[in-house]
């Protein structure tokens, strides 16, 4: 699928407002971040934060933020999305803790070590919020005229507000990174939200019509799916197109049935052609590897770091 390539303000301004138009019945922007510190320790390597956000106005969100004990701050920060893998109650504790197709040692302390703060939040049904299973909170939100990706999304949005108001965080170098669920969600994020500067997806670029080629609709959880997407002509290229000019690195691995080959294919052409547009090429960056499949390696940890060295 072939889409023109956008570069006025204004164009991409309608743009974003198209895509959060599909998202379905949202909450209200504009009610205030509520947002109540639950602890603060040290771990010895870095702080740890526990916060209880009221963003939504339907249910409080679980938010985990680490600090880097070097240096008085505002740090740059990441906001970190955590997977799915079927682990509803693991949520934003990978970021602690990691996970099976996470490099050990996890993120956080991983940051913390070169200066950067992260943030995690537990997304729906996920972690502390695992109250209703997915499969039933998708219909209900159906049924009310939500989408739960849109609702998931918009949790995410409303975190940079919090990034924004917290004293040791800088909402000028903000990246937002995560793998497989937690990396449809960065990208997702920062196509829809300027103030993410720097965007990285780890094994879960996926080309929406080469999945459905390959016929591995069922390899994403009934989260992923949106009413109408491709009849409005929504591709995964147009979506991380306006992304572009901030800097995006994409990881894949060619054994990954989430991302099928073809479809990252497609995906790298258009980008390069999109940030060759806008005259900054080396701000796109896809790097596949041949034998491996749905897991981070240490490899890819190396790509990250220095991405994230190099733009935030």
């Amino acid at each position: 699928m072939e889409h023109r390539i956008l570069t006025s303000i204004e164009e991409m301004v309608a743009e974003r407002e198209a895509l959060y138009s599909m998202l379905g019945d949202l909450p209200d922007t504009s009610m205030p971040i509520g947002a109540t510190l639950d602890s603060r320790d040290d771990n010895g390597d870095f702080i740890i934060e526990r916060w209880t956000l009221d963003i939504n106005g339907i249910e409080m969100v679980p938010a985990l933020v680490t600090l880097p004990k070097n240096g008085g701050g505002p740090f740059p920060v990441v906001l970190y999305n955590h997977a799915h893998g079927g682990h509803y109650q693991h949520g934003k504790e990978e970021l602690l803790t990691g996970r099976a197709a996470i490099l050990d040692p996890p993120y956080a302390g991983v940051l913390a070590a070169r200066g950067i703060a992260a943030v995690g939040i537990d997304t729906w049904v996920f972690g502390d919020r695992c109250h209703n299973d997915e499969a039933s909170t998708f219909k209900k939100m159906l049924w009310n005229g939500q989408v739960m990706w849109g609702m998931m999304v918009f949790d995410n949005i409303r975190t940079i507000d919090f990034i924004a108001d917290h004293p040791a965080l800088d909402d000028s170098r903000i990246a937002t990174m995560g793998l497989s669920m937690g990396s449809t969600m960065a990208w997702w994020t920062a196509a829809l939200d300027e103030r993410v500067k720097v965007c990285i997806d780890l094994c879960c670029l996926t080309d929406f019509h080469s999945l459905i080629e390959t016929g591995n609709l069922n390899g994403h959880g009934v989260y992923y799916y949106i009413p109408n997407l491709l009849k409005e002509n929504w591709s995964t290229s147009r979506i991380n197109a306006m992304i572009a000019p901030r800097p995006r690195l994409a990881l894949a691995g060619d054994l990954d049935p989430l991302t099928p080959t073809r479809g990252l294919e497609i995906i790298n052409e258009h980008l390069k052609k999109v940030y060759s547009t806008h005259g900054v090429e080396e701000n796109w960056k896809m790097v596949r590897y041949a034998e491996i499949g749905h897991i981070e390696t240490a490899e890819m940890r190396e790509e990250i770091l220095s991405f994230l060295d190099i733009h935030l």
